[in-house]
């Protein structure tokens, strides 16, 4: 019976770019990465055409599709709408597996369905299990504009292969018996765990697409594969799938990270950004109900060379100061001679809860103790000197890196496209591009038409920045 939904949202990310920004829809868009290292994260179906994709350089893709409109990510705004479409999903059935944030696979026999889909014929269970998948892709259209590819089958694995058919904005049903006959003709990197090696290893045999694995017996397979990753592509091959939606995907870590337009190389800004993923990092961690005990950092060096370093603390904890100064500690271990261009902070060993010992507290009483020090020495010795800027990191004559509101010292505000914004006299925007100290604005909302453009000085006090707004629909 196919019972297992799998569900895609189409062009995600720029796809809520377009539904909240009115003057973007029907028009090409392309989300990442905006510097000199970004890469693409989402690309819009208008972008598509001219052959932008996920994970392609930016640079590239500004060559491909110079006149899209090229965007930061708004991931709080991604989440929001994210939520709303996985509440659609669990009102269906309590065995939902979020994949992503626009990707998830449901069991519906498990919902309140799942009689009927059972005591009916094969052809009634399957026709219901159609309608629930259509009302589900009016459901999400309606709340948040949004449009979704729905693949229906008897398996994780062939309900997956289904909603790629049913791109964009589609359903696909595959009936129980015709599932040799969907699977024969794709490439073998079609099958979930063959990646690039094992795709060479089966090649240099002979074996390119899924109907000659399923061809090949099960112990030359186990041969060549070894013998779990061997019986399972032999068995996916013949559309054969076990694994069950599993409703609790456990993350087993919290992270963030940020790549730098320009490498850092000062000590005290590398601090600083350290401090602030922190802080990111901790409010995700809080934000999911977690603690954890392993701390870790990340550094990407000026050579591409990539450290970590890893620390772990007594007993679980989400609190901002203990994670900060194992950081700093970390920090400490890792040479950071020819600057660093990528800065990371997680934590692992999560729990459900958070234990408050003495070693939270002593950590408070250690920070304060020293702010005091600091304070009695500065008195002591009077006003310092002022210290002069790097012209490589925020001095005169230097490239800025920083980003908006980040810090006091930021002699200019940084305003990113895409970002939003709200003007005291004009409402709320978005950043459309900026330069040479102007910045311009579209003022639109959504569900609006397209708004008027306005250009302002970077550090006009009018503007500000903003949160986005909700893109649910009442």
């Amino acid at each position: 019976m196919p019972s297992i939904l799998h569900l895609d949202m189409d062009a995600f990310f720029a796809a809520v770019e377009q539904a909240s920004k009115p003057s973007l829809r029907g028009k090409a868009v392309v989300v990442g990465g905006l510097g000199g290292r970004g890469v693409v994260a989402t690309a819009s179906y208008e972008a598509r055409r001219f052959g932008v994709h996920s994970a392609m350089p930016m640079a590239q893709a500004r060559r491909l599709c110079p006149n899209a409109a090229f965007l930061i990510p708004r991931f709080e705004l991604y989440r929001q709408v994210s939520d709303y479409v996985m509440g659609l999903l669990r009102e269906l059935s309590p065995l939902v597996e979020p994949l992503s944030l626009d990707e998830a696979f449901v069991d519906l026999e498990a919902g309140s369905y799942g009689e009927l889909i059972r005591s009916g014929s094969p052809g009634e269970g399957a026709e219901l299990v159609r309608a629930l998948a259509e009302d589900l892709r009016a459901d999400i259209l309606a709340g948040v504009g949004l449009t979704a590819s729905v693949g229906l089958s008897g398996t994780k694995f062939l309900a997956k292969i289904a909603s790629e058919q049913a791109k964009p904005d589609g359903l696909v049903l595959i009936e129980p018996g015709s599932e040799r006959a969907v699977l024969d003709g794709l490439p073998v990197r079609a099958l979930p765990g063959v990646g690039p090696a094992t795709a060479e290893t089966l090649r240099r045999v002979g074996l390119t697409t899924v109907a000659q694995v399923a061809e090949t017996s099960e112990d030359e397979l186990i041969r060549l594969l070894g013998r779990a990753h061997g019986a399972g592509v032999h068995a996916l091959a013949l559309g054969r799938d076990e694994r069950p939606v599993v409703a609790e995907r456990d993350a087993k870590s919290v992270s963030v990270e940020d790549t730098f337009e320009v490498d850092l190389a000062d000590v005290d800004r590398i601090r600083f950004e350290l401090d602030r993923l922190t802080a990111r990092c901790v409010r995700r961690l809080r934000a999911a109900g977690r603690s954890g005990r392993t701390v870790v950092i990340k550094v990407r060096r000026f050579d591409f060379s990539t450290l970590t370093r890893s620390g772990t603390l007594p007993s679980p904890t989400d609190d901002p100061l203990v994670i900060g100064a194992m950081v700093r500690r970390l920090l400490a271990q890792v040479e950071l001679v020819g600057g660093v261009r990528l800065l990371g902070v997680g934590v692992s060993g999560l729990a459900d809860f958070t234990q408050e010992d003495l070693f939270a507290q002593a950590q408070r009483e250690a920070e304060e103790e020293e702010e005091l020090l600091e304070a009695l020495a500065e008195e002591a010795e009077g006003p310092a000197e002022p210290e002069q800027e790097d012209a490589a990191y925020g001095g005169p004559e230097g490239p800025r890196a920083f980003h908006p509101g980040t810090t006091p010292e930021t002699p200019a505000r940084r305003w990113m496209p895409g970002q939003d914004v709200a003007h005291e006299e004009y409402g709320h925007g978005w950043v459309q591009g900026s330069g040479v100290g102007r910045v311009t604005v579209r003022f639109e909302e959504p569900g609006e038409v397209p708004g008027r453009i306005r250009t302002f000085a970077v550090d006009d006090p009018a503007l500000v920045a903003a949160e986005p707004l909700p893109l649910l629909r009442s």
